[in-house]
């Protein structure tokens, strides 16, 4: 089997297994304990809180562990709302193509009285530091836009949109979830005041992830019952997953760029290779994107038949978020971005990591195409679309 779906989760590393394993035999004292035993869990709580920090480059004391991005997402939005509600500011600015952990919280706070801006996103997935500039207005509490997105993968220019909220005294958010591990990411230098990040992405265990406020910025708790977290996240800390979070996390860190250049030439090997298929198009822009991320629409077919057939040629694959795959509906970031109903029922998303190799990428080119003329072999809209029944949307 070809794993192709790295941006859904990722193989956790030895890196991070070998971290975690002590925590289930010799370091497995509850950090919260005022006796020696639980203040060994105690150091290596924070030792691996600052080694996260220098990774993000951002202060130790900045880090909340919790339980992933959508976690994370909401308690930064929640915190920056009710901040910004104590002081008459009910207005929020955000994308109409983030993570439904983003979007959900932003309806949430919508029926509570919030009003939420979503910006509009070019044909090219990136959004522009002036359509934030022009929709920050005297009451607006808070910016988030996504780091890179978890679908077509383009990078946003986060540091310059941090920069006119700085300017403009807004606080910022990014949902990082995509980025941290392949793309170089530093709270400081890309003016973040909150950052979501889930292990999962970058070789780390499932279920624990962090987020990072900016000194000043107010968080709220979401999980009351206890003094965890200076008093900002209830529950015993997850010390085996928190160890095998930080060691996976300075290994992406550390091998970054050798990682991107190895991933984004398979990357580039797979656009070119896919886009010779009649009538498809690559989602999202060529250059501002992630390493492994490549996303296509292939006109006259049904994505989830696409993935299915890839599935018995051995390729793992997705159309679009794991968070939404049982869903009918088109991705709300394909029509974002412009794509018609039709198109975006027919995506198909292959993420990469440096695991795969140059031989499996030609493998997932011939599977593709093997499958793609199949499935328009058998398919009556295809045959209107051949016949000129009914106009090519896809030239």
């Amino acid at each position: 089997m070809i794993y192709a779906d790295n941006a859904a989760t990722t193989k956790t590393s030895r890196a991070a297994i070998d971290a975690m394993l002590p925590c289930f035999d010799t370091v497995y004292g509850n950090p919260s304990g005022l006796y020696a035993f639980a203040q060994q869990a105690k150091e290596a709580l924070e030792d691996a809180r600052a080694r996260i920090a220098r990774c993000l480059g951002c202060d130790a004391r900045e880090v909340t562990f919790t339980s992933g991005g959508s976690e994370s997402d909401n308690q930064a939005i929640l915190s920056a709302a009710k901040a910004g509600a104590a002081k008459g500011k009910k207005h929020i600015i955000s994308t109409a193509f983030e993570h439904h952990a983003v979007l959900h919280t932003l309806k949430k706070l919508e029926a509570d009285g919030f009003e939420v801006t979503l910006l509009d996103v070019h044909e090219n997935g990136i959004v522009t530091p002036q359509q934030v500039a022009d929709a920050i207005r005297g009451d607006t509490a808070l910016v988030t836009v996504m780091f890179a997105n978890n679908e077509i993968g383009t990078v946003q220019p986060i540091r310059a949109i941090g920069a006119v909220c700085r300017e403009k005294g807004v606080p910022f958010h990014t949902d990082a979830v995509q980025a941290v591990g392949h793309i170089p990411v530093n709270v400081r230098e890309d003016n973040i005041d909150y950052l979501s990040l889930s292990a999962h992405k970058f070789h780390g265990p499932r279920g624990i992830g962090v987020l990072v406020a900016r000194k000043g910025m107010r968080l709220y708790s979401l999980i009351e019952g206890g003094a965890q977290e200076r008093g900002k996240r209830a529950g015993t800390e997850n010390l085996p997953a928190i160890l095998g979070m930080a060691a996976a996390l300075e290994e992406a860190v550390q091998n970054m760029e050798t990682n991107a250049a190895k991933v984004g030439a398979m990357r580039e090997r797979l656009i070119e290779g896919l886009a010779e298929i009649p009538h498809c198009v690559l989602n999202g822009d060529r250059n501002e994107r992630l390493p492994g991320n490549v996303n296509f629409c292939f006109e006259g077919i049904e994505g989830e038949s696409l993935l299915l057939l890839l599935d018995d040629k051995g390729v793992a694959a997705s159309s679009g978020s794991a968070c939404t795959s049982g869903s009918l509906d088109p991705s709300h970031v394909l029509l974002a971005i412009g794509r018609p109903h039709e198109i975006a029922h027919g995506s198909l998303r292959l993420t990469l990591c440096e695991e795969n190799t140059p031989a499996e990428v030609e493998r997932i080119i011939d599977a593709v195409r093997e499958v793609v003329a199949y499935l328009r072999g058998m398919s009556p809209v295809w045959r209107d679309l051949v016949n000129g029944k009914t106009p090519f949307v896809i030239p």
